[in-house]
């Protein structure tokens, strides 16, 4: 068994990635000497450049040697991988980011693992700013760059670490918890899981990891969450919700001009206070809900909460503003999946009297394929939307599915949908499009946040 203070040099495949930077960040802080390799040089890697970390701009078995004591790889490493080989090779122990990541949560009294198909990212980010606003003090693992923590990443002093978990391929389940929260359980990743009862079992198994005395949160209004509750052995349940009657639940909703919720927040029946988001749609009353009462559990006075909450601006990537063009704002999002796309658009249609226009990249072929009917009904809110090339990922494209598909379908709803191959393409036939009565996003988990950066030059 592999203890973290037992280690020297740990080599991490995929360095520049979200996820695998942040264990990076921790391991150096350890004063663990880091090295990796990525493709790209990117803001992350230059950071972690400047922290100690040795990257390689290559991914080759001349990066491995006999003096990595371990070698970290994420699910999107396969075994064609040259450092994976050269490891195997030298008998250099592996493990996945996910396996790495339950180890190092293993050093923490307490552990805050929030998992769901959607809002982990959001939610984390506004659990970690409300801790951070005290002197808990925590440990910080996000899968986005929060400004207020100054990274995705950050370094606490504290005996508390707070995360997203995510459920591709059970990954979730190589963590270490005393907290866990579902935020929401929806069919997604079906390359990997056989169906949406396959899910529903993963984050059961889930919950039930959690000790004797842990303390699952978890979303009374989601079906498919709800679910779960008759397989759990977690005796320690709290429940949030807006419709149905939870433990913590939000009333009196009321909307701003730009889509901002304010809202009473209630515990046990006791009204606590009103929460103002400076973040727009009712996806998000649900995420600070969560946050909320996984703050409130750790005993962090309302007002701290409710003060934080305001000046959450949001990760980036997350309804973000990139700038404006001839008077529209250009916004972008990392929604990709039809649920995200949904409540995306339904937070832009509260902002008054604008025009929406959407540059959609569907993310992976296997994702695209599985729920073409669900992304063809997602846009209802949208007034036009542009569809560009299937970002790959970790996947290659052998399935027999395009963009042109998609588009098509959407067009059929009555919509007026446009497929172009290039963001150039996409910059050019906006051009004379957009203006201050418009709203542009940019839609989707791969690149596509650059179309916006591309029309902003």
């Amino acid at each position: 068994m592999i203890e973290i203070n037992s280690l020297k040099h740990v080599h991490l495949v995929g360095i520049g990635g979200i996820g695998v930077s942040a264990l990076a960040e921790i391991l150096l802080n350890k004063d663990i000497k880091v090295s990796g390799s990525d493709i790209h040089s990117s803001e992350i890697t230059r950071h972690l450049e400047t922290l100690g970390a040795n990257i390689i701009y290559e991914h080759s078995g001349e990066n491995i040697n006999s003096d990595i004591d371990l070698l970290v790889y994420t699910s999107a490493v396969n075994d064609s991988n040259p450092e994976l080989k050269k490891a195997k090779e030298l008998s250099i122990p592996l493990m996945s980011r996910s396996e790495m990541q339950g180890l190092i949560m293993k050093d923490f009294k307490f552990s805050i693992a929030i998992a769901g198909a959607h809002g982990k990212t959001t939610t984390t980010s506004m659990t970690s700013v409300i801790f951070n606003h005290t002197e808990i003090d925590p440990t910080v693992l996000i899968g986005a760059v929060v400004p207020e923590i100054g990274g995705n990443a950050k370094i606490g002093k504290g005996n508390v670490l707070i995360t997203e978990a995510c459920e591709y391929k059970e990954n979730f389940l190589d963590f270490h918890y005393t907290t866990a929260v579902i935020l929401n359980i929806d069919e997604d990743h079906l390359d990997y899981f056989e169906n949406l009862n396959h899910i529903v079992e993963a984050f059961a198994k889930f919950a039930n990891q959690l000790p004797k005395k842990g303390h699952l949160i978890i979303n009374n209004d989601d079906y498919n969450a709800k679910k779960i509750l008759s397989y759990l052995t977690v005796e320690n349940i709290t429940t949030y919700g807006i419709s149905n009657e939870s433990n913590y639940t939000a009333k009196n909703i009321t909307y701003s001009d730009l889509g901002t919720p304010k809202f009473d927040v209630s515990f046990n029946g006791e009204l606590l206070g009103r929460i103002e988001l400076s973040i727009p749609g009712r996806h998000n009353i649900y995420n600070s809900l969560a946050a909320i009462s996984i703050s409130h559990a750790y005993g962090i006075e309302f007002n701290i909460i409710k003060e934080s909450l305001q000046q959450f601006k949001g990760a980036l990537r997350r309804f973000e503003f990139k700038g404006n063009f001839k008077g529209c704002k250009i916004i972008d999002d990392y929604a990709h999946h039809p649920n995200e796309i949904k409540a995306t658009l339904e937070a832009a249609k509260k902002i008054q009297n604008k025009k929406i226009i959407v540059a959609f990249q569907p993310h992976t072929y296997t994702r695209t394929k599985e729920l073409l009917n669900e992304f063809s009904l997602a846009f209802e809110n949208a007034d036009e939307v542009i569809i560009t090339d299937i970002y790959s990922a970790r996947e290659t494209d052998d399935l027999g599915i395009h963009s042109t598909d998609l588009t098509s379908l959407i067009s059929k709803t009555g919509k007026k949908a446009t497929y172009f191959s290039t963001f150039e393409e996409v910059r050019n036939y906006l051009e004379m499009k957009l203006d201050k009565d418009t709203i542009f996003f940019t839609m989707g988990a791969g690149d596509i946040y650059k179309l916006g950066e591309l029309i902003l030059e």
